[in-house]
């Protein structure tokens, strides 16, 4: 093998986990996004159940207020009762009162109703609590491991930068250059090995001039259907070979 390629391929290498790198390093935002959303959904659920709480409770002392009302209707139906001396206007009264009652004891059954739903809305508060606290520390826990990993990621990042530009620079630049364009533009299959008369890269069959070059490894040689940069090895079959 040529030492070009030799070093072409080391450098694909160095490119291929700088790629790789970049790509976790610019996945740990996402990462982290997606536990903070859910420490806030597990809030959001907790601040709904209080919530809830206080609607019930509102509403039950609306009904107290209604009830006391009511109680004070009768008082005064019950005073006018005293004052009339008509049996008509008495029975009216008497009528009012009895409306006045029913209404309370409609309500009274609203507010146990209410009380009901109020003991179960505190067990789910009680229960959003504690998801919110095991929400918490679970988020705290992973997006500081995100962190130490970004770090870390970042740190290997630029030991293998700075290791690929001392590689990179080792390489002529006329095949550096080529080379580059060919990652930018195939990806980061860009040096590829000949097998069994077809490019490692597209897959197309090679001329098999081509396959006589290569196997020389006299000059670089590139494929003729995709550019990329071939090579040949001693365990790597040409087009005939088994």
């Amino acid at each position: 093998m040529m030492d070009v390629i030799e070093k072409l391929l080391i450098l694909q290498d160095r490119d291929r986990r700088i790629h790789r790198l970049q790509a976790e390093l610019n996945e740990v935002p996402r990462q982290r996004d997606a536990m903070r959303q859910m420490d806030q959904s597990a809030c959001e659920a907790l601040e709904a159940a209080r919530k809830r709480v206080n609607e019930l409770e509102s509403r039950r002392k609306q009904l107290d207020l209604e009830v006391q009302g009511k109680k004070d209707q009768i008082e005064r139906y019950a005073n006018q009762q005293l004052q009339t001396r008509k049996n008509e206007e008495y029975r009216a009264l008497a009528h009012e009162i009895e409306t006045c009652r029913a209404a309370i004891t409609r309500i009274e059954d609203q507010e146990i109703d209410l009380m009901e739903q109020g003991e179960a809305a505190q067990k789910e508060v009680q229960r959003a609590a504690a998801a919110a606290a095991e929400a918490r520390k679970v988020v705290d826990s992973e997006v500081g491991a995100l962190e130490e990993r970004a770090a870390n990621l970042a740190r290997e990042l630029k030991e293998i930068e700075a290791d690929r530009e001392t590689l990179a620079e080792a390489v002529e630049e006329s095949v550096r250059d080529r080379y580059e364009r060919l990652f930018h533009s195939k990806g980061q299959n860009v040096v590829v090995g000949v097998h069994k008369g077809v490019c490692g890269g597209c897959h197309m069959k090679l001329p098999a001039q081509q396959l006589v070059s290569c196997k020389a490894a006299e000059e670089i040689i590139t494929c003729t259907n995709c550019g990329r940069i071939l090579y040949y090895t001693r365990d790597m079959s040409l087009a005939g070979d088994d």
